[in-house]
């Protein structure tokens, strides 16, 4: 994958203090955060806890900008172009749309859905519309999960940008609305096709960003974002943790359909062929 462009500067970088740095009063109820781990595939609020007092709980500013080195420049490129790709989207939906911004840290962070830790792997934050990620969860979906490549890790960001298009579009209320309403297993199933919706969205970002005039494709980009949609699947990663999969449980999907909805949204690129909610067959 090549990018020519300049990066975004809504790039937050909380690096150097780890999860340090000046606080400021943020704005926002935020209780637990959509995406609990990426890479897990269960839901990790035990890592993700409410700040004390959070109608306005403190927070962290970091530096903003293009980051200067590598690792964060490319993320900073990723971001740009799903602006690029979603603004347009959002157009033909007679919607504006409204751009995210993406905070790098170091072991831990506070944001307004509360303090996570790293473990949590990359999330979202709909209370503060932000995307998080720790860059050596990178190091462990190349090492642990055998996915590498810069687009597998550009999928990751894709996925996340994903989530905040659900969060703008209301479909993240579905999953709000049935917490404490419904079974854990048919919460689960709501989870499930949440966050195969994202992966429908990282595949569609894919389609349109190739048009871009700084964003270019390569031979193999689309295989890297395929293995790491396969290796992060529920019952892969159930599999190896335990050897025992329990389907009740999964809150991703299974390897199968992430790598199937992905491919939907790459192929298609078309919004309305990624309704997982009202989708017969997952």
């Amino acid at each position: 994958m090549q990018w020519f462009g300049k990066g975004s500067g809504d790039v937050e970088d909380r690096r150097s203090s780890g999860g340090g740095g000046r606080t400021i009063l943020g704005g926002g109820v935020g209780i637990i955060v959509v995406v609990l781990g990426l890479i897990f595939g269960k839901d990790l609020t035990g890592l993700v806890s409410q700040v004390p007092g959070n109608a306005g709980g403190a927070q962290v500013e970091g530096k903003m900008g293009v980051p200067e080195d590598e690792q964060g420049r490319f993320v900073s490129n990723i971001l740009q172009s799903t602006y690029e790709v979603w603004e347009q989207e959002f157009q033909k939906m007679g919607q504006t749309y409204e751009n995210p911004k993406l905070v790098l840290f170091r072991d831990g962070v506070q944001t307004a859905c509360g303090n996570a830790s790293a473990d949590v792997g990359p999330f979202y934050c709909p209370g503060d519309h932000k995307v998080y990620i720790d860059l050596s969860f990178y190091d462990d979906l190349k090492n642990r999960f055998g996915a590498a490549g810069d687009f597998a890790q550009a999928y990751v960001i894709a996925h996340e940008v994903g989530h905040h298009v659900q969060n703008l579009l209301g479909i993240s209320e579905k999953l709000d609305q049935a917490r404490g309403q419904v079974s854990e297993k048919e919460y689960n199933r709501l989870s499930v096709k949440l966050e195969l919706q994202a992966d429908f969205f990282a595949g569609l970002w894919a389609h349109h960003a190739q048009n871009l005039k700084d964003f270019k494709l390569e031979e193999g980009d689309i295989e890297e974002a395929l293995t790491a949609a396969n290796a992060i699947g529920d019952d892969k990663l159930q599999k190896q943790a335990n050897g025992d999969i329990q389907p009740d449980s999964f809150t991703h999907g299974t390897s199968a359909q992430r790598v199937f909805w992905f491919k939907k949204g790459f192929e298609t690129g078309d919004m309305k062929q990624g309704d997982t909610f009202n989708a017969n067959n997952l």
